[in-house]
């Protein structure tokens, strides 16, 4: 393996800000405005602990569930990310990884190779949208995931950009023109690895959004497609469920955190829903994932299956996450550092990792199935749980 084995995903954390440009690393850290969610999204799963047995242990476990329809071999989906400039093969090395690994593969919207390929690379992907344009420009985007063969839609309502970042945000130019090239070649010959990864693919990193096409099959760049999100009003009720019934197959709605949304999504006809903060890039002040998770899976969790993204960086993250309800887990920041530390390779890495950590705690808490975790497995501590949108504050 030519970037070398890593056994922890802060390894690859560390290995990738080692090979990135400064300006692309500090893009994969983004958070809203202070950090505030960003931090606690992590250190939340810190405050959980575990009642771990003695003896009577399972000697063997089986970490494989189904998700959407889908038979997956952990409980840990690809989350989709946007444009991903950190390597070469971007999207299409992570379908690869996780169809090696036995999961499937949540593609964004605006990612960098087209939902074509992604697909013919890992048949078991989720398409992920925005609402973005007219109710038409939504169709035909939705007849193209179909026509490509995506098994499922993601929505994804959890966003509501912050320009302000304590620690400042990177310079993302429109187009990588001779211009920016210049402005950004000091920090890219500081990385010789990452520059030659790309000089030997004939190609620069890309940064249009092929799957964002418009009806004439004019190509958006990133942030011509984003300014089109920026403009266009944020969807009702109505229209999510209008979108449900025009996809006609399983719907995740991303972005789920108030007990009556989640009722709401529920009502809507969703299949599942995502206990989102968009990784802590989103409204800053919103509490942890995993804080609102079990009273999310109170309400809602006999009539739709529900997943979490936001913080998990270990095996034992997911296993609290499954343990309080949710029926897997969705990762994003993981898999981008395995990614840019060692591409496809690195991805398989994050997902062994996260698989031997699941292994090992199944093991402590002595079942023999992730079907088997209960909220008896876990110690949480007094008024861990922020239980939103129920009228009790």
């Amino acid at each position: 393996m030519a970037g070398g084995w890593f056994e922890t995903v802060a390894e690859a954390q560390r290995r990738a800000q080692k090979r990135l440009p400064p300006s692309v690393y500090s893009a994969l850290l983004a958070g809203a405005e202070k950090g505030v969610t960003y931090r606690d999204n992590m250190s939340a799963f810190d405050e959980i602990g575990f009642a771990p047995l003695t003896a009577g242990m399972s000697g063997k476990r089986d970490l494989s569930t189904t998700f959407l329809g889908q038979e997956i071999s952990l409980p840990v989906i690809i989350s989709p990310t946007g444009v991903q400039a950190v390597h070469p093969d971007g999207e299409v090395a992570v379908a690869r990884a996780a169809a090696a690994r036995g999961t499937a593969m949540g593609l964004s919207s605006f990612a960098s190779k087209p939902v074509e390929d992604v697909i013919a690379a890992n048949p078991k992907t989720f398409y992920q949208l925005y609402w973005i344009g007219s109710r038409d420009d939504m169709l035909r985007r939705l007849d193209r995931a179909r026509q490509a063969g995506a098994l499922a839609i993601i929505l994804t309502l959890d966003w509501s950009f912050s320009y302000g970042r304590d620690w400042g945000s990177p310079h993302i130019p429109e187009k990588l023109t001779f211009r920016e090239a210049m402005r950004f070649a000091p920090e890219a010959l500081r990385r010789p690895g990452w520059l030659w990864s790309f000089a030997r693919t004939g190609h620069i990193p890309d940064l249009t959004a092929p799957n964002m096409a418009a009806a004439d099959g004019t190509v958006p760049t990133f942030f011509g497609a984003y300014g089109e999100w920026m403009n266009t009003a944020p969807p009702s009720w109505d229209d999510v469920r209008w979108l449900v019934e025009q996809w006609e197959g399983p719907l995740l709605l991303k972005g789920v955190y108030r007990v009556d949304e989640a009722r709401r999504a529920a009502d809507a006809g969703v299949a599942a829903i995502s206990v989102s903060n968009h990784g802590g890039n989103n409204l800053d002040g919103t509490p942890a994932s995993i804080r609102a998770l079990p009273a999310i899976v109170d309400a809602v969790g006999d009539q739709l299956e529900v997943v979490i993204d936001g913080g998990i960086r270990r095996g034992s993250d997911v296993v609290k996450a499954v343990a309080l309800g949710a029926r897997a887990v969705m990762i994003g920041r993981a898999y981008l550092w395995g990614l840019a530390a060692n591409g496809q390779a690195g991805v398989e890495n994050v997902l062994d990792v996260l698989r031997g950590g699941i292994d090992s705690t199944l093991l402590a808490l002595g079942h023999s199935s992730i079907h088997d975790l209960s909220r008896e497995d876990v110690l949480l501590p007094p008024d861990f749980v922020r239980a939103l949108g129920t009228g009790d504050r």
